[in-house]
């Protein structure tokens, strides 16, 4: 880059002494814009001609410029040549800051990593790092792979990976990724995933793949641009010899060079995906973006998507007048605080969040598999689980409990029985809850005019009751993945475009199959990230009603890209064949398009609606 903004410089200075002849020489000083900006023009539309019979815009240019000073027009040739440079640095600095945002994060990986063996410490090179390695990370270093904490408390920066402004403390049990910033304290970690696994190279590999070259219609204007070669040869040949003025011809072949039309396309998707990036999504196919904008339908999946993907307890209900509130969730907490199971690490989870303290510990625990657990807390026998596991102990259930489950089973909820000493004290409602954001994205997602789908796994009850709360008209509940496939085949063989967004393994032959996949980053598997189009890495959904404007907004920056650039040319070419426009003038009014037409596309980097 550096040196091109050099031989644009020079160019530019050339140019300025050529047309007004400030130092005199012995050579026209265009010559020096000519050699510099015009010959790798040459040299590339060369090499493309022999080794491919590649006929790009440059064929034409290269044409141009050669008639040019084939007719004494120097200057003409040296402005061609140094516009169609400062084009492409334009449309090389518009990609660059398109790409910025994400690029960082190929420089965010640690290159060593502390491991522990025997009591030792020692530095080693951050790929060597094993599967299961013990590794030591201090206040200030990045996190070398991803793993879990086994002693010490700290506060991650973990904006690299979730975009979070605040540290977020983990301490024990808790999962890290790589290329996130221990900020306090110093911890002892277990490596779990490492090298090409580890989350930072998985957003390195999206990164790597976002590629606007890959876009359909930049394929379009790809072979636009070759017919126009042609036509541009026969329209200046013809009229040569209609009127016998090789100047009208040299005109003819500068004003048609199609550089604002192969422009056109992939600055708008390169500034798009910029745009993207800025608000949490990293697009891996280019022509992701294109197919977007036609997509009528968007299923999503509940689980991690519309939901946090975790279960929260949601309630605390006491049965018994012996027991408060908080000691029901004081005892059920202490009862599952050596428990294994997901649901008695939420009980646990929750209870420590909302109380501020540590749950009782247990004098005795046994795990009750398939049922539940039981423990001895402040000299009272404690079991927490399923109701099979108060019938086993022959504890004596109200007569109102059949309604009690199945109200709380309409909203999908799962509940926690706890008796203490021989009697059933209450019991505790968890359920994967909805994200705050989830009403207002499916609002914003219908007001981009496209119809929302909820495909889930779950089962009716469920599916209605998220869907009632979101407002989703249209339910598809216990899919299997292959009736996810179905689903969305039936709909695009209506010609209904879908996109799917889901997190998991099972949505992931959905998310390959969809029109567009967009795939729950941070949370997601690596086969539903693999297979999907568009990676959300913050996974915040509130961004998707954006994207959806983005991608129309992208492709009517195109269009109107493409519609200026050929009446641009089609104004100058009549202007050039009735000889109203000689050369020098004919390159500057072509080339100022191919400016505009990227100055137009780099305004989608900010785009944002208002």
């Amino acid at each position: 880059m550096k040196k091109d903004i050099a031989f644009l410089i020079i160019s530019g200075i050339a140019l300025m002494i050529s047309i007004f002849d400030l130092i005199p020489l012995p050579f026209d000083a265009a010559w020096i814009a000519i050699i510099l900006c015009g010959i790798p023009i040459i040299l590339e539309a060369v090499i493309g001609l022999v080794t491919e019979f590649d006929i790009k815009a440059d064929v034409l240019v290269s044409i141009a410029l050669i008639a040019s000073v084939f007719i004494g027009e120097d200057f003409a040739a040296g402005e061609v040549a140094f516009i169609m440079q400062l084009g492409a640095m334009l449309e090389d600095i518009t990609v660059a800051r398109a790409r910025a945002g994400i690029e960082k994060l190929v420089h965010l990986t640690p290159r060593t990593a502390r491991r522990l063996s025997d009591s030792s410490e020692e530095i080693i090179p951050a790929d060597q790092v094993q599967v299961g390695d013990i590794l030591r990370v201090l206040p200030g270093e990045s996190i070398p792979v991803d793993g879990v904490i086994i002693s010490g408390q700290t506060s991650i920066n973990q904006a690299v990976m979730t975009g979070e402004s605040m540290p977020v403390d983990k301490t024990a049990g808790d999962s890290v990724s790589s290329g996130t910033v221990n900020q306090f304290g110093s911890f002892d970690m277990k490596a779990s995933r490492v090298g090409e696994d580890s989350s930072i190279q998985r957003m390195i590999r999206l990164v790597q793949s976002a590629d606007a070259d890959k876009a359909k219609i930049v394929g379009i204007a790809d072979r636009w641009a070759t017919w126009i070669v042609v036509i541009a040869l026969s329209a200046a040949v013809l009229t040569w010899l209609i009127s016998g003025q090789i100047i009208r011809a040299v005109t003819i072949l500068v004003v048609f060079c199609p550089c604002a039309l192969v422009l056109a396309t992939p600055t708008a998707i390169m500034a798009a995906i910029g745009n993207a990036t800025k608000h949490g999504f990293l697009v891996r196919e280019g022509d992701a973006l294109e197919r977007l904008a036609s997509v009528s339908r968007i299923t999503f999946d509940k689980t991690g998507t519309l939901t946090y993907g975790t279960p929260q307890v949601t309630s605390v209900s006491c049965l018994s007048s012996q027991y408060s509130r908080k000691e029901l969730y004081e005892y059920t907490a202490g009862a599952e605080l050596r428990s294994e199971h997901p649901i008695g690490k939420a009980i646990l989870q929750c209870y420590t969040r909302e109380s501020g303290a540590s749950a009782p510990e247990p004098e005795e625990f046994q795990m009750l598999p398939g049922r539940g657990v039981r423990a001895h807390i402040k000299s009272c026998d404690v079991i927490a689980g399923n109701l099979k596991l108060m019938e086993d102990f022959q504890i004596a259930l109200p007569s109102q409990l059949p309604q009690i489950i199945s109200q709380y089973s309409e909203t999908g909820s799962t509940l926690v029985f706890t008796a203490i000493n021989g009697k059933l004290a209450g019991f505790l409602a968890l359920a994967d809850t909805l994200r705050e954001d989830a009403s207002a994205v499916i609002q914003g997602v219908k007001e981009t005019g496209i119809s929302p789908v909820l495909l889930t796994g779950d089962h009716e009850n469920t599916a209605r009751y998220i869907a009632g709360e979101l407002q989703i008209d249209e339910i598809c509940a216990s899919c299997l993945p292959e009736d996810k496939l179905a689903f969305i085949d039936r709909c695009q063989a209506k010609n209904q475009q879908v996109c799917m967004i889901g997190d998991g393994i099972n949505d992931a032959p959905a998310l390959k199959r969809a029109f567009v996949g967009i795939a729950m980053g941070g949370i997601g598997s690596d086969i539903a990230v693999d297979a999907a189009d568009i990676a959300l890495v913050n996974d915040d959904i509130r961004e998707l009603p954006h994207l959806l404007r983005l991608s129309k907004r992208m492709m009517t920056t195109i269009k109107c890209n493409l519609t200026f650039s050929m009446t641009l040319n089609f104004i100058a070419i009549v202007l050039a064949i009735t000889g109203v426009l000689n050369p020098v003038v004919g390159a500057l009014v072509h080339n100022a398009g191919s400016v505009l037409v990227i100055a137009n596309s780099a305004l989608l980097l900010r785009w944002k609606k208002k």
